[in-house]
């Protein structure tokens, strides 16, 4: 495509150097990825600069640079005269304009679900995929599990655990649109709306679940945290609010000024769309739900009573674009699981395995509580410390799970560039001693599901909460590939003689 720079919509270039026309065959950050004719973004990263790499993206065939040092600019133009050089005050937001550009705004064709949140995002931002697509709206999905289409997973190397950069988002809008995708979920991560990662997309309607601490490690004052946050709302057409989180629901409504629906579980909220009744089984939830001053009973196969929120919050979801209630109550008893999301795996001698990748303290107290609601013997959990996150939470993790189990089994999710064992002491400090319950330690996320799995007996639940991205545990910045439900199968068939 042959792209005039300074004909790109909210694209600031302050400064060109060389061709004003040139032809970009694609577009690049890495520059290990670089290829003849593509476009290289010099993207500021968190432990070095992507102007440091122009050199190798020249080398592997790059003629567009875009960056904002001057300096550094200014001299690689003079040595390459013939390249095309773009200064610009923020890459990140340039790389996110010119990647719409260069696939053609395909967000235009696109319903876009934006969901945020510290606890449910990839709950919320499935069944709103789920949903729309059991209503006959084609939608994607962009978020932790994944990226997926209508028809299920697509392969793809996402550049971050939740929300991709930005060239990667269009490049996979532009797939959706394709295969014939009308609408996508997608999670939006507080570091994304900081990164600028969304910058320039105009979401149809934007999903709040709750804000509590999280991701200190990065934005440093939750302030920040709540900050980046709200972009997200700044940025849409409409919104749904849970109104029973003090944390962040005021501050959303006082910076919107278009349609929006807020959510409760109380009856005397006010809230457009109130779930109630809530009671769980072995066989899912039921609830009753209100909306326009009338009542609808809902069973689903999903668990969880915090799980009828982020249905809750789907549906207005549904209902901002267009989609009549007695249509989406129709769907419901049709909604599947979601990965990793209170997932239950069945297992012999009436053992149940929860999968439910809770890793904040908030989180882990909610699914803690939720999981004693289905019928057992003996529970036995898993939590973890998270390498690559802030250590002041990792004791407030083992406080949220104190006293709650039978026996807590103790590891480390992606350890990063940390000893296990630093990160599991990290945790262990947070329990009262002596321990208010039996407590095993296993250096690393395989060995604690072989523990809690051998630690269960007959009619006894199993939680395996915590983390896994991508399916992959990072170790001192390799993925190395990881299923807690392979191990699980592989756990049951090597026991199939004893049961």
């Amino acid at each position: 495509m042959e792209i005039l720079l300074t004909s790109i919509p909210s694209f600031p270039v302050i400064k060109q150097f060389g061709p004003e026309k040139s032809e970009v065959s694609s577009i690049e950050y890495n520059s290990t990825r670089a290829v003849k004719g593509c476009a290289f973004f010099c993207v500021p990263g968190d432990n070095t600069d992507g102007h440091l790499y122009i050199s190798e993206a020249i080398a592997n065939g790059a003629t567009t640079i875009v960056g904002s040092n001057e300096t550094i600019m200014t001299e690689y133009a003079a040595q390459h005269p013939t390249l095309s050089f773009a200064l610009v005050v923020n890459v990140r937001a340039a790389l996110a304009y010119m990647s719409d550009f260069f696939y053609r705004s395909p967000q235009k064709k696109l319903i876009k679900v934006g969901v945020t949140g510290t606890n449910g995002k990839t709950t919320t931002a499935t069944y709103v995929y789920n949903l729309f697509n059991l209503l006959g709206v084609s939608c994607g999905f962009i978020g932790t599990t994944g990226i997926l289409g209508a028809n299920g997973k697509i392969p793809f190397y996402k550049s971050t655990p939740t929300t991709p950069i930005s060239s990667d988002i269009h490049k996979i809008f532009e797939k959706f649109v394709t295969e014939g995708d009308r609408a996508v979920s997608m999670e939006v991560s507080s570091i994304a709306l900081d990164q600028k990662r969304v910058e320039g997309i105009c979401f149809d309607v934007a999903i709040h679940t709750n804000i509590s601490e999280e991701h200190l490690e990065y934005h440093k004052t939750f302030e920040h945290y709540l900050q980046s946050k709200l972009l997200l709302f700044k940025q849409a057409k409409a919104t749904v609010v849970n109104i029973d989180d003090e944390g962040m629901a005021e501050e959303i409504l006082e910076v919107i000024s278009y349609p929006h629906l807020t959510y409760s579980s109380q009856l005397n909220s006010g809230a457009d769309l109130i779930w109630t009744a809530c009671e769980s089984s072995d066989t899912g939830l039921k609830f009753d739900l209100c909306y326009q001053e009338k009542r609808w009973p809902v069973h689903v196969p999903l668990y969880g009573e915090y799980n009828a929120a982020n249905l809750t919050a789907a549906i207005g979801a549904a209902l901002l674009s267009g989609i009549e209630l007695e249509a989406i109550l129709a769907v419901l008893p049709k909604m599947s699981q979601v990965e990793g999301r209170f997932q239950v795996i069945h297992g012999p001698e009436n053992r149940k395995v929860i999968l439910d990748y809770a890793h904040t303290p908030v989180a882990l107290s909610a699914v803690l509580h939720e999981v004693k609601k289905l019928s057992h013997k003996r529970l036995i959990a898993l939590i973890a410390g998270i390498g690559i996150r802030d250590f002041s939470k990792m004791p407030k993790m083992a406080r949220a799970a104190e006293g709650k189990a039978d026996v807590l089994v103790v590891t480390v999710d992606h350890p990063g560039d940390n000893e296990p064992g630093t990160v599991i002491d990290a945790v262990l400090k947070g329990f009262t001693v002596p321990y208010k319950q039996q407590v095993v330690t296993a250096p690393s996320r395989r060995e604690a599901v072989l523990a809690a799995l051998q630690e269960s007996g007959p009619d006894d639940l199993i939680l395996l909460s915590s983390g896994s991205i991508n399916g992959a545990q990072i170790v001192k910045g390799e993925y190395v590939p990881h299923s807690d439900e392979a191990i699980i199968e592989e756990f049951f068939s090597s026991k199939a003689g004893d049961f």
